[in-house]
């Protein structure tokens, strides 16, 4: 009934409303009121309507005097907006005459009457409802009619026109169409005489008063009559001719009497007649004797419409007022088809009504049936995530908070997760793209975080980090081929905005707006499509309705409307921002994605669940696509609903905002794609008796429900209705989107729990599966526009309130593990398939491409080359490299590969493939060997293995991810023929390879095949192996079957690998099968059958299919490099190179060289089998015709390496015989060289490159393919680094072979795809870039770090310079200060001369072991004693300052200013002197870790009373040399004093016991003591000495161990934390540590049990003396770490256990001669920018960065140039790009020196020392003089400029000594002097103490021979201090 009520009253809207062409005529009225009976019960009206007492029955019969009470009642805006929104016009308004003036007279109107019909005018505007205001309604008010009795004959018309003008004045603002009279019977009756001129000419007066005075534009009058008062002739003649020029429309009243429509025809025809060019209102519209109209409107309504236009009345308008009182709703429901069709209107049918009628009776084979076909061309398959669901990071480079962040920080998420790391997609882009590419789908969908960009919500604040990380991850996609379909919005609302109200504030648009705009502009050049929001209907339910989500507001009635309205806005404001400014030059598109479920009648029979259906559909997703798709307004059905709800309830449950017009217009249209997340389908029924309560269902009328054969899921809300989907796609098409907009299904997936692997989620495949083709069937079938499917989830992911219980993905997620490793699920491979098949195809061809992955070496015979010598040409090898040093070789190279270089992985069958007797494979050797127990460690066997024989989508998953280029396996000759032999061919094995081969081919990747890799057919090892010559031809059947199957795809063959393997290891040393031991012999005679079976081969594809099939064939031996254990030894070298011919040149000598042995091996295996007697050699020897026979089969030269070994000559024993000792070599490793799993493979990188070389040397420079190279780990981790390292620094090596040496290099294959099976270790080695978990006999293969970083190196086809370590030409600023350091106790010496004091480090390097060599300060550099070679080479450099320390105990011996050494003090008086005289400005340290040992006896910096003696100490200094020193540092790298000194032990003075807590005490002493220092100069001496003072900290750069990990970047701020910000948090920041340090030492001493942190605390006093002691941050840089995180037990007590941190270096960083100083200048700049950034740009002072070298001397130390230079550089590029405020760079140290607890086995000077020479003579190295150079050039100058005058080389001879400048004075015994006549008078001065010296010699003897000796004075006492 309610359905067929909306279609009636709609039809008789529109059709006399179509025009000539069907549109709407321009202003057509739809006019409703007074209020339908039954509304006046429902409004609670009844006391408005009812007459009060003593009032007439006139006022009782007008029904909608609603002033009754002076005011509007509240119910009416909701009724009148209701009425708008169902498409009704105008409203009736009757004012009451008698009330508005109750006297009659204008001048005293009721002035509250008038008020409340004006607020009633009012409130039917802004309901967008004109008003139709009728003056007078029926009884003409006694007040009037007494007045008109007694008055002249127009008195009547007088007080009328009063009262009709007092009306237009009064209201006239708010109405444009009046009716001056209704119900012209009624007003007869009640006036003195009935006469109808009486009441025309008042309506006349009413009219031109009207129009003269009154009326706005368009405004119109009328008169209400009628019609059979019209057709009255007798009665109406004279008053239709008065009325004739008096109206501006006729408006009529008619009546339909049900079952006399004849008589309604009549009077129609009758009218038309009359009126026939007149514009008609039907102001009244009633129905009579109707009393079945409820059951059947259509009857009366189609005959009005057939009438009307039949007749073609000019209708304006209708009164539909009565239809309302019969509609149970009141909803007014479009209906296109009537438009087309006026018979329809018999026949009505929403949408859900027209698809739940097409399935309704569809049975279940049909419903359920698969369809086996295929989507069109151009669709589109994707995959999704969300930014809170995956990035992590949530507070990482100025992130701001979500409400995310904020709703799990606060735990209300399962388990008290949070998504701070989630799946660390922010640092893990390369990661993801990897898992992508594997998937290949072409659509990622991804939403940007808001709050990461915008951090505060708002573009004031832009995180440029976060920008950053979308551009790399949108690059990253386009450059993979997939298509980023952004969604700016999907739930994480910074939580800034939040806190001002969220969606539920309108300014939010605004905010959005201003966020999209800046989306638009930095992303859409490459963003194509966008996603305004994600799922609205979420964000409104669950997050302001049930309060799931956050922000968690419960307010379903109001706040969720209010939230959809405000998104909606936002939305198409958004929409119209793009349309309007970016759509033409971006040419993309804009929509959103809309969720809903499906919605099926619980009871099918049942119409109203049928109804309750469509309102379930409507609420969830009607609510936001209507007013986007339709018209601009939410859904009838919902806002009929809602008013529904609100009436049967006494408080309002629901608050639906309302769309202005213009709002909708703006709204309307505004998708250009309609996005649909689907999930599941819902059984609904309606609900019979509703609460008032507000909720979803209760405002709704429905319930519902599932049914329990549905599949559960892990999510109760989810469960599996495939058929659900397709429907709702139909439904979706019918209601909004028809052929004009297409459907992008964007979301679609199923959740599973972490029962069983989860990589086995099958439930997920059916769920796809299923789903899928439902979506396939609305394609196919139902003529769907369908673009795209998007499954949720790319990964695992943080899942809202469930946090990580549910699991979306189609790749697992391991949270436990730090490393967020990512396994591909069934399911990935399942929906790659699907991809890759775009659908279900009914059969899948095994089609294929030509392989385009490189260009193939055009196959050639290969020149011919001469035996080799003995020793080889090769040695030029060892000649070239042997010499070089440590920088030269492992010094880093940057570069590519040329284009056609391929890139690719290997495996082999019996390693992966597993099946080992599936489909009727035959055994092989390895079979039968690895099933006898301890044959094989833990008895592991390949039986499984990675199980590749049934996984070949998986494989190739992992390829396509990879982006190699080939793909290197072997054949299982056993599972081709399983007897070994052509007679029994096994179709499954050929099946197998034929689709590993086709699925290689599908996707751009070259098979390289291998025809044999170990596994011998058992068959045949039975007949005699390969010792018999039989295997020859076998051999050949087996490759010849291969090439004729195969060959027409595959190009690359390899023949045999590793021969030199199967001959040793399995003939004769037999740890392998088939365990023949026969060492001295056999493996002579296996290799000579293995020569001429590929020789075999070759010769038989050269003859029968090179020319068809074009390809290319090898064999591969194994290579490790030797390098000669002495150079310069030929026996060495010439060892070295027998090595290489017994292992290599044993296979490559006769296919590349002559068809024979290389001479070595013949001379020395002949010459030991006549020793040891035999008749002949045991070498076996080629016939002419099978060396011709086989020299030349090789197209190209294939090896496999691994590791490197050091070889010597060796006399090796004759008995046994042996191959082995036929080579007369030694062979060891060494052992600094990195270890692996393997321990015969060492990861020597350098020795590839010599490999490399050796084969161009010896072979003529074939084309050159490395077939196998990698490093086995000893653990599963994915978190691989010493793979990376090792692939970073060989595949470096083979680049430097390409680019430096000229190699023919085409290709590189790493080893291996994945772990697999070991041979004899099992599966213990894992050499995969994929680990495999054997322990699951799905076999999951999860891609390692490894994979990602190889994956990088082929997509750069190398490794180029990354932009950032390009070198950069400039100059610092002018007057940049560059200097030179060196410490007091490294170089003084002098330790107990002059009166000089003990101090630790004296005590300590006379302390037996501490010291390398036992060596001592003693004497050091003598530098007390030379001042003038110091200040000699310092002008040398240079240096423009000098900074150098003052020794504590040689000024003052004990510590204390009791006693000063004048003396002491003295030699730096004249050091200082010296230095000013030269023009260099002294740098002072007041303490380099020298502390009196007097001091120390008494706790040293332990002791808090050390503050006030350090500042005593400061104090002497700054007055006795504060006048000539200018730059002071209080204290020199405070962390090693405190932690090498006092926490380790490693250092003066030696105290390791209080690791836990000494080491903080004495940071906390030494922090205070600086402090002083520097309040005492400022306060005391800064203003009349004019220095600078602060404190120097060392610090190396901390770089994450893996860079894509929350965990390490985390470690290494930590590091940094607790390094640097040690000290210098205090300083440069707040005066205390740093919460995290504060927080770890905390928690880690309260978790041992400590009462408070063993971390000492800062009064707030100490905070503030300690905050700001600083005027530059002095900073000591050598090198850089990298971090990652390290958790101690927790009893364990120290700084590294707090600080929970370990390190490594990276292999790819030179060395240098301390293990702990690694060359990685890329952190120099990081860590300068950085204390920019974290300490408010400082200037900075670089007070010590240098190198150091150990061994022989070389003063031409190539290194230390290297080092300075890049460094430097770095130092430059700061100041340049980053804005650091550098002043200074002091490089370290200016001669070698003492170094510490190394004594002086390191060396870091630019000065060499002879410390074996008593006068210690300095020599400059050549870094000095490019320090200088740098100094002079201040900088690099570009050398495009041409040549700079700084870079002219100056002569050997030292430089003239640079003048002072004018005006520079110094003190100088007491005179002041320029610094030339000081250093003049210094010089005079040391002339007079020689002669004074000589003097006092002479003096002395003399007195000597006079004299007894005087007793020898006691040294002074120590107190304490």
């Amino acid at each position: 009934m309610e359905l067929i009520s909306k279609t009636i009253i709609y039809s008789l809207l529109v059709f006399p409303s179509l025009g000539v062409h069907g549109e709407f005529a321009q202003g057509f009225i739809t006019i409703a009121g007074p209020l339908p009976s039954k509304l006046i019960d429902r409004l609670h009206l009844q006391n408005q309507v009812l007459p009060r007492e003593g009032e007439g029955p006139a006022v009782a019969e007008a029904h909608d005097y609603l002033c009754q009470h002076h005011v509007v009642p509240p119910e009416l805006p909701q009724y009148f907006s209701h009425l708008r929104e169902i498409g009704v016009t105008h409203y009736k308004v009757f004012l009451p005459w008698a009330r508005v003036l109750p006297e009659g007279n204008a001048s005293k109107p009721d002035e509250a009457q008038v008020q409340c019909y004006q607020e009633l005018l009012k409130t039917l505007v802004a309901a967008a409802l004109k008003p139709v205001v009728v003056l007078h309604h029926q009884h003409v008010p006694s007040a009037v009619a007494t007045r008109a009795v007694g008055g002249k004959a127009d008195a009547f018309a007088d007080l009328f026109v009063e009262y009709a003008e007092f009306s237009f004045r009064v209201f006239g603002d708010l109405v444009d169409v009046w009716l001056t009279f209704s119900d012209l019977p009624g007003v007869l009756r009640s006036l003195p005489r009935a006469e109808p001129q009486a009441l025309a000419a008042a309506h006349q007066r009413a009219y031109t008063t009207y129009h003269e005075r009154y009326s706005p534009a368009g405004g119109k009058l009328s008169i209400a009559l009628g019609v059979g008062h019209i057709l009255d002739s007798a009665s109406s003649e004279s008053l239709l001719v008065s009325l004739q020029d008096s109206l501006g429309f006729l408006s009529l009243s008619l009546q339909y009497c049900c079952g006399n429509e004849t008589v309604f025809y009549h009077e129609l025809s009758e009218l038309q007649n009359v009126w026939k060019h007149t514009d008609i209102l039907i102001f009244s519209l009633k129905f009579l004797d109707c009393g079945s109209m409820e059951e059947n409107l259509f009857t009366p309504v189609a005959a009005i419409i057939t009438a009307l236009n039949k007749e073609e009345t000019r209708v304006i308008g209708y009164d539909v007022n009565e239809l309302l009182d019969f509609s149970s709703s009141h909803v007014l429901s479009k209906t296109n088809t009537l438009q087309e069709n006026p018979d329809a209107v018999l026949a009505p049918r929403s949408s859900y009504q027209t698809v739940w009628e097409m399935f309704a009776k569809q049975p279940e084979s049909e419903r359920d049936s698969f369809l086996q076909d295929v989507f069109p061309s151009g669709f589109l398959w994707g995959t999704s995530t969300a930014a809170f669901n995956i990035e992590g990071a949530w507070a990482e480079d100025g992130k701001g908070e979500s409400i995310w962040d904020q709703f799990g920080h606060t735990s209300h998420v399962y388990m008290n997760q949070t998504a701070d790391v989630a799946c660390d997609s922010y640092y893990k882009t390369s990661y993801d793209l990897y898992l992508l590419r594997g998937l290949h789908p072409q659509l990622y969908k991804f939403s940007v975080s808001w709050p990461r960009i915008f951090p505060a919500g708002t573009n004031e604040t832009i995180s440029s980090k976060g920008v950053d990380y979308y551009n790399q991850l949108i690059n990253q996609l386009l450059e993979s081929n997939i298509e980023p379909v952004v969604t700016l919005f999907h739930w994480d609302l910074p939580q800034a905005l939040q806190v001002l109200g969220g969606w539920q504030n309108d300014s939010i648009i605004d905010a959005f707006v201003n966020y999209a705009d800046f989306c638009f502009s930095t992303f859409g050049d490459r963003v194509k499509t966008w996603i305004t929001f994600h799922e609205p209907w979420v964000i409104s339910y669950a997050g302001y309705g049930t309060g799931e989500h956050p922000p968690g507001i419960t307010d379903p009635g109001v706040a969720s409307y209010k939230v959809a309205h405000t998104i909606l806005k936002a939305h198409a404001k958004v929409w119209h921002l793009y349309n309007d400014r970016y759509r033409s030059q971006q040419l993309g598109k804009v929509g959103l994605v809309l969720n809903s479920d499906w919605a099926e009648p619980k009871t099918p029979t049942s119409s109203e669940d049928v109804r309750a259906a469509e309102r379930y559909l409507q609420f969830m997703l009607g609510w936001f696509a209507h007013p986007i798709f339709v018209n601009g307004d939410y859904p009838d059905i919902l806002k009929a609903q809602i008013w529904e709800a609100n009436q049967q309830c006494s408080t309002t449950v629901a608050q639906l905002p309302l769309f202005t017009e213009e709002e909708k217009s703006w709204v309307k249209g505004t998708a250009d794609f309609f996005g649909l997340s689907h999930y599941t389908s819902r059984l609904v029924s309606a609900v019979a008796n509703g609460t008032c309560t507000p909720s979803y269902g209760s405002i709704g009328n429905f319930s519902w429900h599932v049914d329990p054969s549905w599949p559960q899921t892990a999510s109760s809300w989810i469960h599996v209705v495939p058929w659900g989907l397709r429907r709702l796609l139909k439904f979706v098409s019918q209601e909004y989107t028809g052929t004009e907009i297409p459907i992008y299904i964007a979301g679609s997936g199923v959740p599973t729990e972490g029962a069983g692997h989860p990589a086995n989620d099958t439930l997920r495949v059916d769920y796809l599966r299923r789903y899928i083709n439902e979506a396939l069937k609305a394609v196919k079938l139902d003529t769907v526009d369908v673009r795209s499917y998007i499954v949720r989830s790319l990964v695992d992911g943080f899942e809202g309130p469930e946090g990580y219980s549910l699991k979306f993905g189609l790749h697992h997620v391991d949270f436990e593990d730090s490393s967020r490793p990512r396994t591909p699920k069934a399911s990935a491979y399942f929906y790659s398939s699907v991809i890759e098949k775009n659908g279900f195809p009914s059969k899948v061809l095994d089609g294929f491409s030509a392989p385009a992955a490189f260009d193939l070496p055009v196959p050639y015979k290969l020149p011919s080359l001469p035996a080799s010598e003995v020793p080889s040409k090769a040695k030029v090898v060892w000649q070239k490299f042997s010499s070089q040093t440590d920088f030269e070789r492992d010094m880093y190279f940057y570069g590519t590969f040329p284009e056609d270089f391929t890139w690719g992985v290997s495996s082999s069958a019996y390693q992966v493939e597993g099946g080992w007797d599936a489909d009727g494979k035959g055994p092989s050797i390895w079979d039968n060997f690895t099933h006898v127990p301890g044959n094989i460690k833990n008895n592991d066997t390949g039986d499984t293995a990675c199980d590749s024989y049934n996984k070949v989508e998986e494989d190739i998953y992992l390829l396509r991810a990879l982006g190699v280029k080939n793909y290197r396996f072997s054949l299982s000759w056993s599972r081709i023929f399983p007897s070994g032999r052509n007679d029994s061919i096994n179709s499954h094995g050929v099946d197998y390879y034929n689709r590993l081969i086709n699925g290689l081919l599908a996707n751009n990747i070259t098979p390289f095949v291998t025809l044999y890799h170990w596994d011998l057919p058992q068959a045949l090892q039975d007949v005699g192996g390969w010792e018999s010559s039989v295997l020859i031809d076998l051999f050949d059947s087996f490759a010849d079957f291969c090439f004729q199957t195969f060959g027409d795809r595959v190009k690359f063959w390899v023949t045999f690998n590793e021969p030199q393997v199967i001959a040793w290891a399995g003939y004769g040393s037999g740890e392998f099968p088939p365990n023949v031991k026969d060492p001295g012999s056999a493996p002579y005679r296996v290799a000579h059958i293995l020569l001429k079976a590929h020789a075999r081969v070759y010769h038989t594809y050269d003859r029968k299919y090179r020319a068809s099939q074009g390809g290319v064939i090898a064999l591969c031996p194994n290579i490790d490099w030797a390098e000669p254990k002495t150079p310069s030894d030929p026996r060495d070298v010439e060892a070295a190179d027998r090595y290489l011919q017994f292992l290599v040149g044993w296979f490559a000598h006769p296919i590349f060289k002559n068809g024979d042995y290389p001479e070595v091996m013949k001379w020395k295996v002949g010459n030991r089998s006549e020793l040891q007697n035999l008749p002949s050699s045991r070498l076996p020897v080629f016939t002419a015709e099978e060396r011709e026979y086989i020299r030349g089969t090789a197209d190209v030269f294939c090896f496999n390496s691994y590791t490197s070994n050091i070889v010597t000559h060796a006399t090796t024993r004759l008995r046994p015989f042996s191959y082995e000792h036929d080579r007369e070599v030694s062979v060891e490793v060494d052992s600094s060289w990195p270890s692996s799993a393997v321990a015969a493979h060492r990861a020597v990188a350098w020795g590839l490159r010599r490999v490399l070389n050796w084969v161009k040397e010896e072979y003529g420079n074939p084309p050159i393919y490395i077939l196998e190279n990698g490093v086995g780990t000893k653990t599963s981790d994915v978190d691989d680094n010493s793979r990376i390292f090792y692939y970073k620094t060989y595949i470096d090596e083979a680049l430097k072979a390409y680019k430096l040496d000229g190699v023919n290099l085409r290709g590189y294959n790493a080893w291996s795809l994945m772990d697999s099976f070991e041979w004899l270790n099992g599966y213990d080695p894992r050499f995969g870039l994929h680990q495999v978990d054997f322990d699951n006999a799905s076999r999951p293969r999860t891609p390692r770090r490894s994979a990602v970083y190889y994956a990088e190196i082929i997509h750069n086809n190398g490794i180029p310079l990354p932009k950032e370590d390009g070198f950069l030409y400039g100059e610092f600023p002018k007057n940049f200060c560059w200097s030179v350091a060196t410490s007091a106790y490294q170089i003084e010496g002098g330790w107990r001369a002059d009166g000089k004091g003990l101090s630790i480090w004296d005590q300590y390097s006379h302390t037996p072991l501490k010291i390398s060599n036992d060596a001592t300060g003693d004497v050091a550099c003598d530098s007390y004693h030379k001042i003038q070679e110091d200040v000699a080479m310092l002008k040398s450099l240079k240096v423009s300052h000098y900074r150098f320390s003052i020794s504590w105990s040689r000024v003052l011996p004990d510590g204390t200013t009791r006693y000063i050494n004048e003396v002491g003090l003295n030699y730096y008086e004249r050091l200082i002197d010296a230095l000013l005289a030269a023009n260099i400005m002294p740098q002072v340290t007041l303490y380099h870790w020298d502390l009196p040992q007097a001091l120390q006896n008494l706790g040293g910096w332990e002791n808090d009373t050390i503050v006030e003696r350090f500042k005593e100490y400061a104090e002497l200094l700054f007055q006795r040399l504060g006048d000539k020193v200018k730059f002071w540092i209080t204290v020199n790298e405070p962390y090693n004093t405190a932690y090498c000194g006092y926490g380790v032990g490693t250092a003066a003075p030696g105290i390791g016991a209080r690791p836990g807590r000494a080491p903080y005490r004495v940071g906390h002493n030494l922090l205070k003591a600086h402090a002083e220092a520097w309040h005492l100069y400022n306060e005391t001496y800064r203003a009349k000495q004019g220095g600078s003072i602060s404190i120097t900290i060392n610090s190396d750069w901390a770089e994450p161990r893996n860079p894509h990990k929350q965990e390490d970047i985390e470690a290494a701020r930590r590091y940094l934390q607790f390094l640097l910000g040690w000290f210098a948090h205090p300083i440069f920041k707040n005066g205390d540590y740093s919460e995290v340090m504060k927080r770890r030492i905390r928690e880690r001493s309260v978790a041992q049990g400590l009462s408070q942190s063993r971390l000492p605390e800062f009064t707030e006093s100490e905070k503030q003396r300690i905050k700001g002691t600083y005027d530059y941050f002095g900073l000591n840089h050598y090198t850089t770490v990298l971090t990652y995180n390290l958790n101690y037990p927790v009893g364990v007590l120290s700084y590294d256990s707090d600080r929970g941190v370990a390190s490594v270096a990276d292999r790819s960083w030179l060395g240098s001669g301390s293990l702990w100083l690694k060359v990685a200048p890329f952190g120099f700049r990081k860590l300068l920018k950085w204390i920019k950034e974290e300490y408010n740009n400082p200037p900075i002072f670089v007070t010590e960065n240098g190198i150091s070298e150990r061994g022989d001397l070389d003063l031409n130390d190539t290194w230390r140039t290297h080092y300075h230079r890049s460094y430097i550089n770095q130092a430059l590029k700061a100041v340049v790009l980053d804005g650091v405020d550098l002043r200074g760079y002091t490089a370290w140290t200016l001669m070698d020196n003492f170094e510490w607890a190394v004594g002086f086995e390191e060396r870091f000077g630019f000065y060499n020392v002879n410390f074996t020479d008593p006068s210690l003579p300095r020599s400059p190295k050549a870094s000095a003089r490019a320090y200088s150079q740098i100094i002079s050039c201040n900088g690099f100058p570009d050398p495009a400029t041409g040549p700079h005058p700084c870079q002219q080389v100056e002569p050997e001879v030292p430089a003239p000594e640079p003048r002072p400048e004018a005006g520079t004075s110094v003190h100088f015994l007491g005179l002041q002097l320029t610094s030339q006549s000081a250093e003049t008078a210094l010089y005079i001065l040391f002339a007079l103490l020689g002669v004074g010296v000589l003097v006092l010699a002479l003096l002395a003897y003399t007195y000597g021979k006079l004299s007894k000796r005087s007793p020898k004075q006691p040294h002074v006492e120590l107190s304490k201090l």
